[in-house]
């Protein structure tokens, strides 16, 4: 009898013990897809950290990804294939380790990573697919008919985040990286209907792009000005308004320094001299030669786009501002950062989502472009020999007393419901002294 009570204890014992090891397994909660044209992020979503390998097989390509101790929720959404991603599928091993198979449309080489939980997320395992087939260069697109003057003046139009990074998200729940790329979207079309100019879209879909990778598209597009754009937040909600910034005195000196350090292998062109056979002084000088033209050029360029956003949004920088962000570190393209608005700000995050005020600011921007284009046009360009006429800005309209948002909307033949989306108005209540931008067609 006191031997089939212990037996019995000692099953009970290994159940619990059984029962807490399942339940203490790591749960794939979802698995999300986001690709780029050359490369896929594979994102599994998780409820706790857990160790992990990755390995790949041929014949037919495959990575194999093995999750220690866990196990597929019972609630888990799966994305759907693509990009390099083919199919997937997963197999729990007796051992408790979770598998998870991806089939690849191709030979590809991969890198995976624990990510912390965010404001969004939880604990995330990232794995980046890259083809191991050489990508194609970013090729800029031959001259247009109309452009037969010269060559056209190259726009690298950077939308900010993209895929696993949403950027910053406002309370009405914009997600910066949406409406930076409407804009950007907008701001392509602008540049490509301006003669003499041609744009690249560094980003054209919700996937995400390391920095270097986003500086490196507008080098392999040989790409005269790099302008990246985002949308600003703060925990005040109070705060807003546009602000220009380019690269600062001490990004581009540690930039300078990585460059240096890195010249025997880089492939990177100063001026079109190559830094590999340079001393280091000689090398030092002709970076720095470089970056200083870069950066004082940014901030014409950066000055000429914040008069234009000033007629139609609120400036909260009057002057170009300097910052050591690594998208702007290339040394040899000037390059300006354009936070657009506060998305954290609820009038203005109302604005952001309109495609009305997104194309605005495009143009706006677009605008600010050409006006510095038109007095620094690039030798040989189109602009050289055909400059581009002055356009008019927007329309900024100071309230009156007695004026209502019907009887300006209908003064300046514009929808009441444009002319408050373009605002960022969600009622009809105005007030004297207000100032409403005017959407132009």
């Amino acid at each position: 009898m006191l031997g089939r009570a212990r037996r019995l204890l000692a099953i009970l014992f290994c159940g619990g013990g059984l029962l807490a090891s399942i339940s203490q397994a790591n749960e794939v909660e979802r698995v999300r897809l986001w690709a780029s044209p050359e490369s896929t992020r594979v994102v599994l979503d998780l409820d706790r950290p857990t160790a992990h390998r990755v390995f790949s097989l041929a014949n037919p390509d495959r990575l194999v990804i093995d999750l220690d101790d866990s196990l597929v929720s019972a609630t888990a959404v799966f994305a759907e294939a693509r990009g390099l991603v083919a199919s997937l599928r997963t197999g729990a091993r007796s051992d408790g380790v979770l598998r998870v198979v991806l089939d690849l449309t191709q030979p590809s080489q991969a890198n995976s990573f624990v990510l912390e939980p965010n404001d969004i997320y939880g604990y995330r395992l990232v794995v980046d697919l890259t083809s191991t087939t050489r990508a194609p260069p970013v090729v800029r697109r031959p001259p247009r008919a109309d452009t037969p003057g010269g060559r056209p003046v190259v726009i690298a139009i950077d939308a900010g985040h993209g895929g696993e990074d949403p950027g910053a998200t406002g309370r009405g729940g914009a997600r910066e990286k949406n409406v930076v790329l409407g804009i950007a979207r907008y701001l392509a079309k602008e540049v490509s209907a301006q003669p003499g100019m041609e744009p690249i879209l560094v980003r054209d879909g919700d996937y995400y792009l390391p920095h270097r990778v986003r500086t490196e598209r507008a080098r392999q597009g040989e790409a005269d000005l790099f302008v990246s754009i985002h949308a600003d937040s703060f925990r005040d909600s109070r705060v807003g308004g546009s602000t220009v910034y380019v690269l600062s005195d001490k990004g581009a000196s540690d930039e300078a320094a990585r460059r240096l350090a890195e010249r025997e292998n880089a492939s990177d062109m100063i001026g079109g001299v190559s830094l590999a056979d340079k001393d280091d002084v000689l090398a030092s000088v002709l970076l720095d030669l470089s970056q200083s033209a870069a950066i004082s050029a940014s901030s014409q360029v950066g000055q000429r786009i914040i008069k234009r956003l000033d007629t139609i949004a609120k400036i909260r920088k009057q002057q170009v501002q300097h910052a050591p962000f690594l998208v702007l570190k290339s040394p040899d393209i000037p390059s300006v950062l354009i936070e657009t608005a506060y998305i954290s700000n609820p009038s203005e995050e109302a604005a952001l989502k309109s495609p009305e005020y997104q194309r605005a600011m495009a143009r706006a921007i677009h605008d600010g472009i050409v006006d510095y284009f038109r007095d620094n046009p690039p030798p040989g360009s189109y602009l050289a020999a055909n400059p581009p006429p002055y356009r008019e800005a927007a329309v900024r309209h100071v309230i009156s007393r007695g004026e209502t948002l019907s009887e300006i909307a209908q003064r300046y033949s514009v929808s009441l419901p444009t002319l408050k989306r373009f605002n960022g108005l969600s009622g009809d209540g105005i007030r004297i002294g207000q100032v409403l931008t005017i959407p132009v067609s």
